[in-house]
């Protein structure tokens, strides 16, 4: 007959074998999961960079976009200051030959107020393609980003 005190220090053993086994067990899987998550987050940010990346090169395109705005709104103002570009003064309304022009008709070189209409015309141009710039660029900011997280270069 085999004594009850082997029997009990048999299954001691087995148990402390499943408990040492069972501790290794788990911290070997956290080891792994940390080296994974360290993993990630390498790529993460590399991704990140890219994407960072991506942005500040739209956002000098855009720098670039206003720059060539402002520009072309500076000569356009100056060409308007200058006289060069004016409001036509055709109307409806056909005048006489023979009729002498009232005092209040616009001169060839165009009126203070044609000038300032000019100018208001010119910057709300101005900033109509300045939006549209903006716009572009963010949409294209968006797309990049976009292909680049879905993985689709």
């Amino acid at each position: 007959m085999i004594n009850p005190w082997i029997i009990i220090a048999f299954l001691l053993a087995l148990a402390g074998f499943y408990g040492y086994g069972h501790h290794k067990g788990w911290t070997d899987r956290d080891a792994e999961m940390q080296a994974e998550i360290a993993q990630k987050n390498d790529e993460a940010r590399a991704k990140e960079q890219e994407l960072t990346k991506q942005i500040n090169d739209q956002s000098y395109k855009l720098q670039e976009a206003n720059n060539a705005i402002s520009e072309k709104q500076s000569s356009l103002n100056k060409l308007i200051r200058s006289g060069s570009v004016r409001l036509q003064a055709t109307g409806c309304v056909q005048a006489n030959a023979s009729t002498a022009p009232a005092s209040g008709d616009r001169n060839t070189e165009g009126s203070e107020s044609d000038r300032a209409t000019l100018l208001a015309i010119a910057e709300i141009v101005a900033q109509g393609d300045r939006n549209t710039a903006q716009l572009n660029q963010c949409i294209q900011a968006y797309e990049a980003v976009r292909s680049q997280i879905n993985g689709q270069r």
